[in-house]
């Protein structure tokens, strides 16, 4: 979900997975490459994305998420280290405004019904991951599993990195494309990508779809999410989001 330290734009950590320093030549290459990228399209893009590899393996920096390398995925962070959590001891909870709080364990999510389906991940900084594979128990199921009072309106979100929030309506909560996600990719959701329950809002832009769950608390009025304190829309649609030039968490 996007990092680093730079003029105007939101403070950012250091991303998940850390290799060696990106030296000056490699940054110029990288600039060069970017620059063909643009020029001859999604071939050099992908041949770049090829080459570098796991960009969480190859980018300390998060240099590399500001070029076009074709349909990989960029992990991010908004802190300088989230902790993890294996599937025995991880544990999500429910509470808020509903009749039965709950704390989630994986064994407990598996138990609910569980939905699939297969769908674009998109950043709202442009790049795409097409024709992901998404696993979990649909947000809705979920509510109805806990009893959502009346006055509730909207579904806040944390995450274990102490910081990250999101929120969204209830309506939006029921849409048939937003789950926790417990499976991506065809096996389950990896701690650089989230795991192991991290949201996937389908609608929505990725910075939306918060990563490293903790907790969903049920409340009166939307609660505005990390990225929204920092000029981000609130209702982050894809195609009519304000797509500002800062990251938001991918």
């Amino acid at each position: 979900m996007v990092s680093s330290q730079s003029k105007g734009k939101p403070a950012k950590g250091k991303p998940a997975s850390e290799g060696p320093p990106v030296g000056r030549r490699v940054i110029l290459g990288l600039l060069g490459l970017g620059a063909v990228g643009v020029v001859t399209g999604r071939v050099t893009q992908d041949g770049l994305a090829r080459v570098l590899g796991p960009i969480e393996n190859r980018d300390p920096t998060g240099l590399v998420s500001l070029f076009p390398v074709g349909d990989s995925f960029r992990f991010y962070s908004v802190t300088g280290s989230v902790p993890s959590r294996s599937a025995a001891d991880y544990r999500l909870t429910v509470s808020g405004l509903v009749d039965h709080p709950q704390t989630l364990t994986m064994a407990d999510l598996a138990a609910l019904p569980q939905t699939s389906f297969t769908s674009d991940f998109q950043c709202v900084t442009g790049w795409r991951v097409r024709q992901v594979e998404w696993s979990g128990v649909a947000l809705a199921r979920l509510l109805d599993e806990v009893g959502v009072r009346a006055q509730a309106k909207a579904v806040h979100f944390t995450s274990l990195d102490g910081t990250y929030t999101e929120s969204l309506t209830i309506e939006q909560a029921r849409l048939s494309d937003v789950i926790v996600a417990t499976s991506m990719l065809g096996k389950p959701v990896t701690h650089d990508h989230g795991g192991p329950v991290r949201m996937y809002v389908g609608p929505m832009y990725g910075y939306k779809s918060i990563k490293w769950l903790s907790g969903i608390q049920l409340t009166e009025a939307v609660e505005v999410g990390y990225w929204e304190t920092r000029g981000y829309d609130v209702d982050g649609f894809v195609g009519h989001s304000n797509g500002r030039d800062d990251e938001p968490t991918g």
